[in-house]
């Protein structure tokens, strides 16, 4: 069993900053994938980036070259980087890890807010 403990989320202008946390705890040899997801209330849940053990990153288009995803493998915690936030970045961030066995856990998510 892994648990997923976030924090970062809040709320920012347009062009800010913030930076989100997470930190796995319990079974944690057992990650391999870490990475991000956000959900709107009209919209599916989307990958925003995800970063493997070996330090191999994924990101959604609409992310790239603004958000940077990284991981501490000592502390078991994977952070991402949000610069240049946009109004349509707003939406609940969930964190997710995916095990060697391939089992998917997810974080309770943490709202974050760009305004206008």
């Amino acid at each position: 069993q892994v648990m997923l403990v976030e924090s970062g989320g809040g709320l920012v202008q347009a062009g800010g900053s913030l930076r989100l946390s997470c930190a796995a705890e319990g079974d944690i040899r057992t990650i391999n994938v870490m990475g991000w997801y956000r959900q709107t209330p009209t919209n599916q849940r989307e990958l925003v980036a995800h970063i493997n053990s070996k330090g191999i990153t994924n990101y959604t288009d609409s992310v790239k070259g603004r958000f940077t995803v990284s991981r501490d493998n000592a502390k078991y915690t994977v952070y991402l980087q949000m610069n240049s936030l946009k109004p349509e970045d707003t939406a609940v961030y969930y964190c997710q890890t995916i095990t060697w066995g391939l089992t998917t856990y997810w974080g309770q998510g943490t709202q974050v807010t760009v305004s206008s």
